[in-house]
């Protein structure tokens, strides 16, 4: 077993909060707020509110909401949860048949379970939340030694490595040894 960093959590309390969800969260508000509050009042300035403009104003505030609020993961043992504005999503990652990290712009874990259900987590969620990480990853190599893994192994160990990585990376550069 590689060394790790961060301690796994709890006996007591295995649910494991993407943390930085409810600042994610409150950003996504401001943004959308303040596209509502500077657009209205330019809008103001220029030639008066309208009903026409208003609407349009307040529909691309939410628009912008819609698109920057992130999705809530919730893991426990042998489940993830994704839960997004308008879905939610569960997998058992007790018995994962796919795992997909597909390279390219986009960096989403792609979590295929035996029943086909299929939940997509940000590759930054997981950095950010090592124990989150951890409680996967153990169901995954589960999944493996139980025989219900069959894709997607080259692509675990390759997130591995880079969780592993960047663990690392902030280790020495939080001991100022970096």
């Amino acid at each position: 077993m590689e060394p790790r960093f961060v301690p796994l959590p709890e006996p007591g309390d295995r649910t494991v909060h993407h943390t930085e969800w409810a600042g994610e969260a409150r950003a996504a508000v401001g943004c959308a707020g303040l596209l509502l509050a500077l657009s209205l009042a330019v809008d103001a300035g220029n030639q008066g509110l309208a009903l026409p403009s208003t609407m349009l104003w307040i529909v691309l505030s939410v628009v912008l909401f819609a698109i920057l609020l992130p999705d809530r993961v919730v893991a426990s043992p042998g489940r993830v949860t994704v839960q997004g504005l308008w879905s939610r999503r569960t997998v058992y990652t007790d018995r994962l048949s796919a795992v997909r990290w597909p390279e390219g712009i986009e960096q989403r874990l792609v979590l295929t379970d035996t029943d086909g259900s299929r939940a997509q987590i940000q590759l930054r969620v997981l950095l950010a939340n090592p124990s989150l990480w951890l409680l996967l990853e153990a169901d995954a190599r589960a999944s493996r030694t139980n025989g219900t893994l069959r894709e997607g192994v080259r692509d675990l160990d390759r997130l591995a490595h880079r969780v592993d990585r960047d663990t690392t990376h902030s280790v020495f550069t939080v001991s100022g040894l970096r």
